[in-house]
């Protein structure tokens, strides 16, 4: 494009190139243009006739580019929004979405001092919940040490410091320990599922988002050693595929757990199963 093109020009160039691509080429026009030349949302619509400086310009037109590739805007930019977050974000961990926020509304609403974020990314959920309690002794494990070293950089920007990172299987570094309540937001899809070819599923880490079993495997095994890192009357809440709401519930039953509870996301979808472990409460 020219080096005089408005930002209204080039809004409208973007939104073009991406509407055969991307599922949101309206969003992701408006985010990537309001990032690369510092107008906010307001001001591309009430002054379209402004012209960025060139090297806006050209930082935006590849940024365009990168997108219409596929590349996810919050791998493009580097970081992203969760909840009242804005992370740090890259391709070692899973990209914070909205139906998580379901999961943290779940578990921040469990009395209990002591929580664990199992397979943790990016750290969302940990850092979500230790700013909403920070009276709160949480743990984040995550099998990938790259992971880790991604959230606990985002915990110690957003001023969360406390956190302990573990790197392990699941409960596997966590020796005796027991929680008020465990939260996992595993992976949960099958590997002939075809959406894992499809949109920022193609860049996002395997590892984070394809399970066995159907997508289940990991599902159950965090159900099923749940018991032994909970208290009496402990929760376990656990994002879950669409599709996985009533075998979820299915495993919580075995494995001791009642007062079982699904929640929806904003689509109508069952996207979060949590379960409570049978006994008093301690």
């Amino acid at each position: 494009m020219k080096s005089t093109a408005t930002l209204g020009d080039l809004r409208q160039w973007a939104i073009a190139t991406l509407t055969d691509v991307s599922p949101s080429p309206l969003a992701d026009a408006d985010r990537l243009l309001t990032t690369a030349t510092g107008a906010d949302a307001a001001a591309l619509r009430a002054f379209p006739e402004r012209i960025p400086a060139a090297a806006a310009q050209q930082q935006f037109q590849a940024w365009i580019g990168r997108r219409r590739q596929g590349e996810p805007v919050a791998y493009i930019l580097g970081e992203w929004g969760f909840m009242d977050l804005e992370l740090a974000i890259d391709r070692r961990a899973l990209i914070p979405r909205p139906e998580t926020e379901h999961l943290v509304e779940a578990a921040r609403a469990v009395r209990g001092q002591r929580i664990l974020d199992a397979g943790t990314g990016s750290g969302c959920i940990a850092i979500a919940l230790a700013r909403a309690r920070p009276d709160a002794a949480i743990d984040a494990v995550d099998r990938s040490a790259d992971a880790i070293s991604l959230a606990r950089a985002n915990a110690e920007r957003l001023g969360t410091p406390w956190i302990r990172f573990l790197i392990g299987d699941w409960y596997t570094p966590l020796g005796a320990r027991r929680y008020d309540v465990i939260v996992a937001n595993p992976p949960y899809i099958g590997a002939d599922e075809p959406e894992i070819h499809q949109g920022d599923l193609r860049y996002e880490p395997r590892e984070a988002l394809i399970a066995d079993a159907d997508g289940l495997a990991a599902l159950q095994a965090l159900i099923s050693g749940a018991p032994a890192h909970l208290t009496r009357g402990g929760w376990l809440w656990l994002e879950h595929g669409h599709r996985q709401g009533e075998a979820v519930r299915g495993l919580l039953q075995i494995h001791g757990f009642d007062a079982i509870e699904t929640r929806r996301d904003l689509a109508g979808r069952e996207r979060v199963t949590g379960g409570r472990l049978q006994g008093e409460e301690r």
